[in-house]
């Protein structure tokens, strides 16, 4: 019967795939370079993960006897000062430095969220007001702010995540409070405030979720910012204690010191860095560029110039601490 009023099958109609599927599928056809920094971001994730299980000593294990070792088959990558495995160190680091990336980053997005979304959705004086204040903050100079906040808490991993969240957030406010005035001026935000649905229920309905791409945004470009902010406190002696293994930590004591007598310290803790930090920086490019709608079609693979300029905006707001 259905033949007969020409109704389609269920076997002929199309599969649908999932937004997800669809993602991924768009990451690997058109940004090869995103595609691969998430490739790497996956690894680091793994490694920090089963450090304890790929590390081969615990970090903090001591061997005087073979301090400032060469890369050898005993020690791969070699010693550092005290006679501790350089690779095992690097290992535990990458879990340090991406959970304190990760979770600073949340925190940043939470902050980015509710105060953004608050001052846009609500506007009048409110907005009026805490706009003037996210001015002021970002006047001041971001690793000097960072610098005399720390000196205030103290050092710690708490801390520094705390501060870090915060400090990212209130910057990134100013995108989100962007997006949720766009989603305000839409027809049906509108018509939801002429039935008189309650500001909640409009909130959780209509607007949250058409924010969602420019929060994901935010959280992939932020992370590497973030893992760079810690890494330099590390190394002007304002992040994490001496016994963290954390990578600004690895560069600012025996890379610094022994900097001429066994070069490697450097090295290695800066080339994890850099790969990290390029890697995240990236993915974070190639997933706005995939989910903001004004980079798709018509514009070629990275937009017009003007398009060019505004990313770089973004960047800057989303980072004002890298």
């Amino acid at each position: 019967m259905s033949d007969a009023i020409g109704i389609p099958s269920a076997a002929s109609a199309p599969k649908r795939r999932s937004r997800l599927a669809d993602f991924f599928t768009r990451l690997v056809k058109e940004k090869p370079l995103g595609t691969v920094s998430g490739i790497i971001i996956l690894i680091l994730i793994l490694v920090a993960i089963f450090a304890d299980v790929l590390a081969p000593y615990p970090h903090g294990k001591v061997f005087l006897i073979d301090r400032l070792q060469g890369p050898s088959a005993q020690y791969l990558l070699g010693t550092d000062g005290l006679g501790r495995d350089l690779l095992s160190r690097l290992i535990y680091g990458a879990r340090i430095s991406l959970f304190v990336g990760l979770a600073a980053t949340t925190i940043n997005v939470l902050v980015a969220v509710l105060l953004g979304g608050t001052s846009g959705f609500l506007g009048g004086k409110l907005d009026l007001a805490v706009q003037r204040f996210v001015d002021a903050w970002i006047a001041f100079p971001g690793l000097l702010l960072l610098l005399t906040i720390m000196s205030i808490v103290g050092r710690g991993l708490p801390q520094i995540i705390v501060v870090l969240g915060i400090a990212g957030g209130i910057g990134g406010s100013r995108v989100v409070r962007g997006a949720v005035i766009g989603v305000k001026e839409n027809v049906y935000f509108q018509a939801a405030e002429a039935i008189g649905s309650p500001k909640w229920r409009t909130l959780i309905r209509h607007v949250l979720p058409n924010i969602m791409p420019v929060v994901i945004i935010i959280f992939s470009i932020n992370v590497g910012g973030v893992i760079l902010s810690a890494a330099s406190l590390s190394f002007l002696g304002f992040g994490l204690p001496l016994e963290i293994p954390e990578w600004g930590g690895l560069l600012s004591r025996d890379g610094r010191e022994y900097m001429e007598m066994a070069p490697y310290l450097a090295f290695w803790p800066g080339l994890c860095l850099t790969v990290t930090v390029y890697s995240f920086n990236m993915f974070g490019d190639a997933v706005r560029d995939l989910l903001d709608p004004r980079l798709r079609g018509g514009q070629g693979s990275y937009g017009t110039a003007k398009m060019k300029r505004k990313r770089g905006l973004l960047s800057r707001l989303l980072n004002p601490f890298a």
